[in-house]
């Protein structure tokens, strides 16, 4: 029996998806799904949706919970981390508190302050899961979707090189799918390269039958003057690819927008925008709750046909059946001009015989360039927490572009204070 087992299940609305998409593979039936949540409430709920939705869609899997995690690991060959350290509470201090020392953000689980900070919360997280794996389920893959991916990911890779780790996001998959919708162009029809990190990819190549599609999205663009009016087609049209993540998350990452006003309004920017989403989150999560505590069906949560890549990642290596989706994992020479070692995110074939990224080549230059001004600091907060040098904290937030171009380096520094005082507990030991 295949056994997927879910870290931080407490997720309920993104767990409830990746099961109904995992039970709607007529092959996957019967799969032993291993629920874990530190959260006793959370983890209830969690389970109440998995059997729901098992028996809409006439599944028959096995179901359990655990508040122990190894337990939970315990002979899984699929672990799927969905953990978010602090929850909404460390969220709103991500944001909170750069913005009463002058810095805006949007979304702050990337890069930036935020980024900075929700990795280095989730760094112990990882060394934890990854023991558990090690000493329960060795072959386990482990399937990460928590955030900050390239951050994560990197600092897997330093850390625990012998997990099978590979990080998972659907951003990739919408901008596809959006850029067709607006174009006017199945997306089955489509073919399409996308390299580059995550949150920060490129759309390098988008076809049908051969022939490019940017025509299009030019036309498209020209047609209607409010499409300008979005992060990232100003960032299309500046650099002549299409950015792999929304608006709000793309504009966090360059020097250009946040600090500007003005690029705010003319953007439509929705500053501190996450604070909203995280809250809606919560909100929804506590109305599932209450109609299951009342004997009432929450109703429907999923989109239909399965989008997720970890119930796809699944049900190809169980069954064969090959796929091409995108990973974040080390470049062993994928993308030939960012850094050897740094977390990347390319395409992948998925089989029974396990996860192959793609070998990419050359980034065009201004999109390479942009990467490694990322990546730069992806490895000074990796740095910062396996040497456990609180000054690659600092010097993490002086490099990213966002923040220098926002701060002075006296206020840059007195901001990291801060939040390494507001997040002290939850930080690696060496660095509190």
């Amino acid at each position: 029996m295949i056994r997927v087992a879910f870290v931080g299940a407490g997720s309920v609305v993104f767990t409830r998806q990746l099961i109904h998409d995992l039970l709607s593979f007529p092959e996957l039936d019967g799969l032993h799904l291993a629920l874990h949540d530190i959260d006793p409430e959370r983890l209830a709920v969690a389970e109440s949706l998995a059997r729901l939705t098992a028996e809409r869609l006439g599944a028959r899997p096995v179901v359990t919970a655990h508040p122990d995690r190894r337990a939970a690991l315990e002979g899984a060959d699929f672990v799927v981390n969905l953990v978010a350290v602090g929850g909404h509470a460390a969220t709103l201090t991500d944001l909170d508190v750069p913005r009463a020392h002058g810095l805006r953000q949007t979304i702050g689980d990337t890069l930036g302050v935020g980024g900075v900070f929700r990795a280095l919360r989730t760094f112990p997280l990882l060394d934890g899961l990854a023991a558990d794996v090690r000493a329960v389920c060795p072959r386990a893959w482990l399937l990460n979707y928590t955030n900050p991916m390239a951050m994560n990911l990197q600092y897997l890779a330093a850390v625990a090189p012998d997990v099978r780790a590979v990080g998972l996001c659907h951003s990739v998959y919408w901008t596809v799918r959006g850029l067709c919708d607006l174009v006017g162009v199945p997306h089955e029809e489509v073919d399409f390269v996308s390299a580059g990190v995550n949150h920060q990819a490129w759309i390098l190549r988008w076809e049908r039958e051969g022939r490019s599609l940017y025509p299009l999205l030019d036309a498209a663009i020209e047609a209607d003057p409010q499409l300008a009016r979005r992060v990232r087609v100003d960032m299309y049209r500046r650099l002549g690819f299409y950015p792999t993540e929304t608006s709000e998350h793309s504009a966090e990452y360059v020097p250009w927008y946040l600090r500007h006003a003005g690029e705010i309004e003319r953007l439509r920017i929705p500053v501190r925008d996450y604070a909203r989403i995280s809250a809606e989150n919560l909100a929804e999560y506590e109305r599932v709750r209450d109609r299951l505590a009342a004997g009432e069906d929450p109703g429907p949560g999923e989109q239909e046909g399965a989008v997720e890549y970890a119930p796809q990642i699944v049900h190809s290596l169980v069954t064969g059946t090959p796929r091409v989706l995108q990973v974040t994992t080390a470049n062993t020479g994928l993308i030939a001009d960012l850094p050897d070692g740094a977390a990347v995110e390319v395409p992948a074939t998925a089989d029974r015989t396990g996860v192959r990224p793609h070998h990419v080549g050359a980034l065009p230059p201004q999109l390479a360039a942009l990467n490694r001004s990322f990546l730069g600091v992806v490895d000074l907060v990796v740095q910062a927490a396996v040497k456990g040098d609180r000054d690659h904290v600092r010097h993490a937030l002086l490099c990213d572009p966002a923040t220098a171009a926002a701060l002075t380096v006296e206020e840059i520094t007195a901001l990291c204070d801060a939040m390494l005082g507001a997040h002290r507990d939850l930080l690696p030991e060496a660095l509190r």
